[in-house]
């Protein structure tokens, strides 16, 4: 009886066992796998991390090796050379005939300087010194001129390109409606693009021709958005989006400086015009009065010398109210 009744717990015992661990096995089982999924989906997000620390870092290195391209070619194009200037003051004519031109105007005004008696010694210097800075100055005024109207009618293009990116139109078209509708001279460049385009150049390497026409800061930074854009990928219209935003911004603290520099400007060129104002008042008065600086070799070397002071104050004054931004 006694040996029945061991047997009857240890049995009881047994089954009392198996029903405590079989429970705590299955949950375990099942916290297992919940574990593994958990382990599964946090491998999962860790490689979404990573894969998409490796996208940011192959973006920042492609921004980085386009940006330094681009400044190294901004760099070497800041030494201009006369037909670089010519094609970017947006003329036509042919570096020849504008050597020619110069040389019969420095010609001209040689012949007049003899006409109206100026020491034989001397027309010849100032004849060549016109022929040779004058032109080359009235170049450099239209290149600047030029580039002030396409960065005032940049904004607005690369708007409308932006909305025609979100509207669906692929860059190009948005690139034809700017190059239809916008201003001069934003309207010919664009149209300049798409030209390039048509003779098989890629895009990239048609936007720029238009930094080598317009080598301005803000040109850069759109050749570096498509740039990008087209090697990297990305969102073309917030990237445009907020290119135009900054386009807007420089182009206000320009405006900004240009006011704030005018009655620096109106200072240098009253100075400036003072002495041949009153020069010209006393001759007419007095017409003997300064002949000496005219007829002397004193006078003349005292006149050099009131020209190159004169000069000198009128480039100090230039470089005062001369600001970069």
């Amino acid at each position: 009886m006694t040996t029945f009744l061991l047997i009857i717990l240890a049995m009881v015992a047994v089954g009392a066992a198996g029903f405590a661990l079989v429970p705590s096995a299955l949950g375990g089982s099942g916290r297992a796998q919940k574990r593994m999924k958990a382990l599964q989906g946090d491998i999962r997000a860790n490689r979404m991390e990573t894969n998409a620390a490796r996208t940011r870092d192959d973006r920042r290195k492609s921004v980085q090796q386009v940006l330094k391209a681009q400044n190294n070619a901004l760099n070497e194009k800041k030494r201009v050379t006369l037909p670089q200037l010519i094609f970017q003051a947006g003329m036509t004519i042919k570096p020849a005939k504008f050597i020619r031109n110069s040389i019969i105007f420095g010609a001209v005004v040689t012949v007049v300087l003899i006409v109206v008696q100026v020491p034989i010694f001397l027309a010849p210097v100032f004849g060549v010194a016109a022929g040779y800075l004058l032109p080359r100055f009235w170049v450099k005024r239209k290149r600047k001129k030029y580039q002030s109207l396409f960065l005032d009618e940049l904004p607005n293009a690369v708007e409308a390109i932006v909305r025609g990116v979100k509207t669906g139109l692929p860059l190009n078209d948005s690139m034809r409606v700017v190059a239809k509708d916008a201003k001069e001279p934003v309207k010919s460049e664009f149209q300049r693009v798409l030209d390039q385009q048509s003779f098989g150049m890629s895009m990239t390497e048609a936007v720029t021709v238009m930094l080598d026409r317009v080598p301005l800061p803000e040109v850069n930074f759109f050749v570096v958005v498509i740039t990008v854009q087209q090697q990297a990928g990305g969102n073309l219209s917030e990237a445009l989006g907020n290119l135009a935003k900054v386009l807007r911004n420089r182009k206000k603290m320009k405006q900004k400086i240009k006011a704030m520099s005018s009655e620096a400007k109106a200072s240098a060129g009253i100075i400036g015009s003072l002495p041949f104002f009153v020069g010209t008042l006393v001759s007419i008065v007095t017409p003997t009065y300064l002949a000496p600086l005219f007829t002397t070799t004193l006078g003349h070397i005292w006149l050099g010398i009131g020209v190159f002071m004169l000069g000198m104050g009128i480039f100090v004054m230039n470089r005062m109210i001369q600001f970069d931004y």
